[in-house]
């Protein structure tokens, strides 16, 4: 197992089968995804988990943290969640915030995230903004 930086369009797969498997690929490509730092966890060689990191200021937002159904519930997620926070401390992000799924909302609360009053709904789902301090 190890995690690696990747380019934009080698999340984009991965994205769409995990996150919104009955879209086009377009609905998980972000018009700044060439701004973004994006992570992969490969297992075996096979990628299993990508996640990106977008920073402005002190802030960092992750977004499109996607694990293979497959994988989901080893800890790959969570490692792959503390190799982000560690490269965003190391380029200066205080903050670290997402837009969490309401049901995954617990799972962001192991690593300090707390939710905001701030809620949406998007594709049928429903959303918190989550937050928390870098140490």
């Amino acid at each position: 197992m190890y995690i690696k930086e990747i380019k934009a369009e080698d999340t984009w797969k991965l994205r769409r089968k995990v996150m919104w498997p009955d879209k086009e690929i377009r609905y998980v490509q972000l018009p700044d995804d060439q701004k973004g730092t994006h992570f992969g966890l490969y297992l075996n060689n096979e990628l299993v988990a990508v996640i990106s990191l977008f920073i402005e200021g002190r802030r960092g937002q992750f977004r499109k943290f996607a694990t293979l159904p497959a994988s989901q519930g080893k800890g790959y997620g969570s490692l792959l969640l503390r190799h982000l926070i560690a490269q965003a401390a190391a380029k200066g992000v205080e903050v670290i915030w997402c837009n969490a799924r309401q049901e995954k909302s617990t799972f962001y609360n192991r690593f300090g995230l707390k939710e905001t009053n701030q809620r949406f709904a998007r594709g049928g789902k429903n959303y918190v903004v989550m937050e928390g301090f870098i140490n």
